[in-house]
């Protein structure tokens, strides 16, 4: 049984097909999926989608890249994540590659959301491009640890990947780790723990190889699973079990629903 533990299901690209996607999905084992808010305005749709299937949940937050929306402060975030659906804080980090004059909004925004992952006790789900020192540095500042969370998609070398696991967070693999090119991050699914791994897809983005160009679903997260089993040389079913497991250790108000 399979887990993606980040999609965006409310994107235009799979909105539509929400039905076509869930059974495409329970065709391929993947039971459990969670939705990433990355605006509030756009919030109560992620949260909708939760609460209409089993085996989904969804986080609250405002992506870093997105400048013209709603800004959040820890209150709003803590009274939007009191929901039985809503397991995580995110998605949430820094982002100096769109924004490469490195807005000190970026980091703010960031902050607020590791203090409210702090009072409600929801793990983190975080993204970093291009800013992974500034990244960790925050982190560290301001706590993060104590709550914990995921370093998203990971792009980042094995020296950012160990500075995240001393903080207690764990590595999510999405279909990148299946490009031909991606050699350096194939290496670091090597070395991760596998107690400290998730697998994600991000769709509708970074479709993975047999599918690369094509619109990605959460139903797809099997071939990230695949590829890591290959590279580490273990069953897939162990890699399945463990990133599962891993998935509802870490977001513990899960596991009643």
């Amino acid at each position: 049984m399979y887990v993606d533990s980040h999609c965006h299901l409310d994107f235009p690209e799979l909105a539509e097909r929400e039905d076509e996607i869930v059974d495409a999905m329970h065709a391929n084992d993947v039971r459990h999926a969670m939705c990433i808010s990355v605006t509030l305005e756009d919030f109560p749709r992620v949260r909708a989608i939760a609460e209409r299937h089993d085996g989904f949940f969804a986080s609250v937050g405002v992506h870093p890249d997105n400048k013209d929306v709603e800004e959040p402060d820890v209150a709003r975030l803590v009274a939007l994540a009191d929901h039985p659906k809503v397991v995580a804080i995110g998605e949430t980090g820094l982002d100096y590659h769109w924004h490469e004059d490195r807005p000190q909004w970026q980091r703010d925004r960031f902050r607020v959301h590791i203090r409210a992952s702090r009072e409600t006790g929801k793990p983190l789900v975080i993204h970093t491009r291009s800013a992974a020192e500034d990244t960790l540095r925050i982190m560290r500042e301001e706590g993060a640890g104590e709550v914990g969370g995921v370093m998203h998609c990971f792009t980042e070398t094995r020296e950012v990947a160990e500075a995240a696991l001393e903080l207690g967070f764990y590595i999510s693999f999405s279909g990148i780790v299946t490009f031909k090119n991606a050699k350096a991050l194939k290496e670091v699914a090597r070395i991760v723990p596998l107690e400290r791994m998730l697998i994600e897809t991000d769709s509708p983005y970074l479709a993975p190889v047999p599918h690369r160009g094509r619109t990605n679903e959460p139903a797809w997260v099997v071939h990230v699973a695949e590829e890591i089993a290959r590279l580490r040389e273990e069953p897939v079913e162990r890699i399945a079990q463990t990133t599962r497991d891993n998935f509802f250790r870490l977001f513990r108000h899960a596991q009643a629903h």
